[in-house]
């Protein structure tokens, strides 16, 4: 059957609408700020043969090319012909999700008159798994929480309680993470009826047919803009905090007519501290590099991510195996797209961004004035690296979406009182177009005792590049009671104790003597860039 182009662009956007509602369901759902503030999630609908169709428009970069490989690992233990109506699939395994405990993938496979025309997926970052707790100080995966293989959260619509005990027995706060995990649940069957509604509008059988349309569109899209880069071997390394010593990540990205691959030979191995990435989310970050220099427009499905291959020594950092603890992959894994723009910034110089504050997450635990036990994440964000023709957004993550944590939601929830929440000035690298700006928050104990507060950042030693000329954005720094500490580090305060984050700015990009006067004036009266600062770069811009 042939599908119009006016029909497939219609359909394929109700794909894509059902993906959004996937996700409206599970943060309404959700009992953990993790989802329902700070969105740090996925979902998406599958066909038949295990194809990625649509994805929610508010999902991380981070699972984009992640959940395919997940499915097929869950229909290798539960092969399509052995569920039933009903069946709700799960597992954090690191290898086979996305990367760390911490992320549950749920499934349930789309029936529609007693066959399997599709998955829904979800996948959703849990309040906690046991262990140590999220933080980067683990040596082992085995100290970092509970590891699930792929199983049964339900089995023909009867919860597996076995399964729901374990996690319960696990963890410290198990009101919200079983929440988490039935809304989890809950929004994959909502997918599940939205997709059959999708059907009977359509009066199709199922969608294997339309994705085969979806996915070949998507694929030519991007192979197309692939092919216009010049063919070649584009390399780059750089240098990141680790836990103890500056590590080296280096990349190959080879560009052949309307392929890419990108190999990591050169990086340096695996360490004992909860840093290390596996391949699936080396991958995914591969992939999104990709794709935002190309296709940045094109709905995230198999089609968009066919084109691209990554490899990269078994054991590395971007390759590591069990039982490598790998909580705070994300520290290091997110230096996989400003190490690709770099290879490639000679030859998509319009394209690339320069580098970004990134994320600083602060994982806390402990217990409110009123008894109730808590953990959950703060989400800050440095700056937003800056590109051609844009200034980099202020407290913008990069190179992940996730949402700023509400101050208000959080003091509500964890007793803790932030004082001050305040944009740094002059922290944004100076360029054509100035990178974003980072910003100080303050932090203060006020619950009823102590509390564990876990670090999970970087940018603290090696600053945020400019790019094509632009200045570095400010380092990130730390603090306890006034003392600098390490950005990697798991400290308890104590009742009336402080913790400062200074976060990084963005790097600029575009030489700084081009800046349009009218912006330096802007930045001036905003409080972006200070008198003194602007003087020592654009001096001779301003006189005139």
């Amino acid at each position: 059957m042939t599908i119009d182009a006016i029909s497939l662009g219609v359909q394929w956007d109700r794909l894509i609408s059902i993906g959004d509602e996937i996700i409206n369901s599970l943060v309404r759902t959700s009992f953990s700020t993790n989802v329902r503030e700070s969105y740090d999630l996925s979902c998406l609908v599958f066909d038949s043969k295990g194809r990625a169709v649509a994805q929610g428009s508010y999902s991380v970069p981070s699972f984009t090319g992640t959940a395919a490989a997940t499915l097929a690992a869950m229909l290798a233990v539960y092969p399509a012909s052995t569920l039933r109506p009903g069946d709700v699939i799960m597992t954090n395994d690191p290898w086979l999700g996305t990367g760390h405990l911490f992320d549950v993938n749920v499934m349930q496979p789309i029936f529609r008159q007693g066959r399997i025309v599709g998955y829904s997926m979800s996948i959703t970052h849990l309040p906690d798994i046991g262990g140590a707790g999220f933080s980067a100080t683990a040596r082992e995966i085995y100290e970092e929480g509970l590891r699930l293989p792929v199983c049964f959260l339900a089995r023909a619509g009867v919860l597996n309680e076995q399964v729901l005990d374990i996690v319960r027995a696990n963890v410290r706060v198990p009101d919200q993470t079983l929440g988490d995990l039935m809304a989890n649940m809950a929004c994959t069957t909502v997918g599940a009826r939205m997709v059959n509604e999708f059907l009977d509008e359509y009066r199709m059988d199922g969608i294997d047919t339309l994705a085969d349309a979806i996915l070949a569109q998507s694929e030519q899209a991007m192979r197309a803009q692939i092919a216009l880069l010049p063919d070649g071997v584009y390399r780059n390394a750089i240098q990141i905090e680790g836990a103890d010593r500056p590590l080296t990540l280096a990349c190959a990205v080879t560009i052949a007519g309307d392929q890419v691959h990108v190999d990591f030979t050169g990086t340096d191995a695996a360490v004992q501290s909860a840093i290390n990435v596996p391949m699936c989310y080396t991958r995914a970050m591969s992939i999104y590099a990709i794709k935002c220099l190309t296709t940045p427009s094109i709905p995230n499905n198999e089609g968009s991510v066919a084109p691209v291959s990554v490899s990269a020594p078994e054991g590395c950092l971007l390759n590591a195996v069990t039982p490598s603890p790998t909580g705070g992959r994300h520290i290091v894994g997110h230096f996989v797209v400003p190490l690709i723009f770099g290879a490639l910034a000679d030859v998509a110089p319009e394209r690339v961004q320069a580098d970004s504050g990134m994320l600083d997450l602060i994982n806390m635990s402990g217990v409110t004035r009123d008894g109730r036990p808590v953990a959950s994440i703060f989400f800050a964000s440095g700056g937003f690296g800056a590109l051609h023709q844009l200034d980099g957004a202020p407290t913008t993550p990069s190179p992940s979406n996730m949402t700023g944590t509400s101050i208000e939601v959080w003091e509500n929830l964890t007793g803790m009182f932030i004082e001050s929440k305040t944009l740094l000035t002059d922290s944004g690298g100076a360029g054509e177009y100035r990178g974003g700006l980072g910003q100080r928050i303050e932090f203060i104990n006020d619950s009823a005792g102590d509390v564990v507060i876990s670090c999970l950042a970087g940018r603290t030693e090696f600053a945020p590049k400019g790019m094509r000329g632009g200045h570095e954005g400010a380092l990130r720094r730390l603090q306890v009671n006034g003392k600098e500490v390490h950005p990697k580090g798991r400290y308890i305060l104590q009742r009336g104790d402080r913790l400062t984050t200074l976060e990084a700015g963005g790097g600029g990009f575009g030489d700084p003597t081009k800046r349009d006067p009218q912006a330096i004036a802007e930045d001036l009266a905003q409080g972006f860039v200070s008198a003194e600062a602007a003087a020592a770069v654009y001096g001779h811009t301003i006189a005139g």
